[in-house]
């Protein structure tokens, strides 16, 4: 969550500097989505578990 936090804060910093569609920011966008792709899919997991 913190690493999540971090990348939006980068992101957000960036776009503003740089603009939305720079290299940087897409970039960071992508590490972003990545890093909150995993944690729903660890949410889900854990999700399953406790119903199992």
């Amino acid at each position: 969550m913190e690493r999540i936090e971090f990348l939006r804060n980068k992101m957000t910093n960036i776009a503003i500097d740089k603009g939305f569609t720079s290299s940087e920011a897409i970039t960071t966008s992508q590490e972003l989505d990545k890093l909150l792709n995993l944690y729903e899919s660890m949410k889900q997991t854990n999700s399953q578990k406790k119903v199992e």
